[in-house]
């Protein structure tokens, strides 16, 4: 499966933006789905998950309730809805997909895409 995440750009702290990752060549509804950011000179780092349906869903701890994880297996696409953004989540944000039954670390997930990038300005 091919992922496209999109949605990042600039944004003023207290801000908001939704990133959209389309997957493409799969069975979209087979995989969970999860997003992860690299902020800068930083490791990878878990963000949201979402299993198969929209049922189950979990969040790093950093998210404070500030993140949703959705997904519309109609439109193969998973969402990330950011609010109440500061600074510090600046970063590169990227999708996965995985076929694991309970994945968590980066290497659980088979399939990324290429990275939409959020920048927010002080």
């Amino acid at each position: 499966v091919q992922l496209q995440a999109s949605g990042g750009g600039l944004v003023q702290a207290g801000g908001s933006l939704r990133l959209s990752c389309v997957a493409s060549g799969g069975t979209f509804s087979r995989y969970r789905m999860g997003w992860f950011r690299q902020c800068p000179g930083k490791e990878r780092e878990f963000v949201a998950a979402m299993g198969r349906s929209a049922h189950s869903s979990r969040y790093a701890e950093f998210v404070e309730g500030r993140f949703t994880i959705s997904r519309d297996n109609a439109k193969n696409t998973v969402y990330l809805h950011m609010n109440s953004l500061s600074p510090e989540d600046t970063a590169l944000y990227y999708c996965a997909a995985s076929t694991d039954s309970n994945p968590g670390n980066p290497g659980d997930y088979q399939y990324w895409g290429q990275g939409t990038l959020v920048t927010v300005s002080s």
